[in-house]
């Protein structure tokens, strides 16, 4: 099968491995669409993704396939069933470290559930947090929308996370794929005020399509009077970004008790707080891996939103690349230019 390789830092190809044997609690499917994420995909591309070290490895988290061979003790997938979050571990002694592995042809997804009623959910026989969330896709969501739950489940999972309030004023750093569905979603739950700052005029554009009530440059002197414009601080700060810097410029921008969320994977080791910028009192969090129980739950509420036309992967998709062309799709990421790339298989 074919799949797509980070050879080492910066070089990415198209290599060829055994497909994958599903075991017991195991079913096979077949890639019909990815996604680059933008930010992971990116460092593990560049090579300074927090914890990886060791190349080559095989890409890819955000796909969605059509089974075709289950385990003989799964019972949650069946042959043509569509699922998302397919990855691969161990591609049979080829010399592979895994970046995930769900830009292969063929991936695996696991049964959860039934591991969890059978006492086997454990790493003894093999279990993986990241199993929560395998799960199938019922065939009236579009493929292309199935995949990017891989995306939004965990972004509504930060919600949960970051303890954000029907009502709450928060603002977003970041427009791109991560910041758009924290802006989506904050409408769509009832939040408050919502900004968005990115130094992309298109982005910031999209933001307020998106249901953002205020947009700005990083450098916007309208951001920097925010609070008193409004004539009160923010409820919360979300850096769907990963920056230290963010987290301080964040500081001055939110009230006694409120919130800084760090959802972008911060790549250095450790991040100076300016901690007399803020209020005396105030919340830090660090959402660097996600919270497998609020993603896996997310699933449901999303497909809601999508059965009633309030939630379209038409909104975020801005380019297609066959998965051949995986290095042009990379350049276009870097270019500024995307939102969200899909490869079709």
């Amino acid at each position: 099968m074919r799949a797509i390789a980070v050879i080492k830092p910066n070089q990415v190809r198209i290599i060829d491995l055994p497909v994958p044997r599903p075991g017991p609690y195991q079913a096979l499917v077949q890639t019909e669409v990815a996604y680059l994420c933008n930010a992971t995909d990116g460092k593990l591309v560049a090579g300074h993704f927090p914890g990886v070290d060791q190349y080559p490895l095989v890409l890819g988290h955000e796909s969605a396939g059509i089974v075709q061979k289950v385990g003989r003790k799964v019972r949650n997938f069946k042959v043509g069933d569509r699922a998302i979050g397919g990855l691969v571990f161990d591609f049979g002694g080829a010399k592979y470290a895994t970046g995930w592995g769900g830009f292969c042809e063929y991936t695996l997804v696991n049964d959860h559930d039934a591991m969890v009623r059978d006492g086997v959910a454990d790493a003894r026989h093999g279990w993986f947090e990241c199993y929560e969330i395998q799960r199938r896709v019922p065939h009236d969501i579009p493929v292309e929308t199935a995949a990017l739950l891989c995306t939004w489940r965990e972004v509504y999972g930060g919600f949960g996370d970051f303890h954000l309030q029907k009502g709450d004023d928060i603002l977003v750093y970041g427009a791109g794929p991560v910041g758009l569905s924290f802006t989506k979603f904050a409408k769509l739950l009832g939040l408050g005020y919502v900004g968005v700052v990115d130094p992309v005029a298109h982005k910031r554009k999209r933001a307020i399509q998106m249901g953002a009530d205020e947009v700005f440059t990083p450098d916007s002197p309208k951001l920097a009077s925010l609070t008193k414009r409004r004539g009160k601080a923010l409820d919360a700060v979300i850096d769907a970004v990963g920056s230290g810097a963010i987290v301080n410029a964040a500081l001055p921008l939110i009230r006694m008790g409120g919130t800084i969320g760090v959802y972008g994977v911060i790549a250095a080791g450790s991040i100076t707080l300016e901690k007399n910028k803020g209020p005396y009192n105030f919340n830090l969090y660090m959402h660097q891996w996600p919270t497998r129980h609020r993603e896996a739950a997310a699933q449901k509420p999303l497909c809601k939103w999508i059965r009633e036309g309030k939630l379209k992967a038409s909104e975020f998709i801005t380019h297609e690349f066959p998965m051949e062309k995986v290095n042009d799709a990379l350049e276009a990421v870097k270019s500024g230019k995307v939102i969200k790339v899909l490869l079709r298989y």
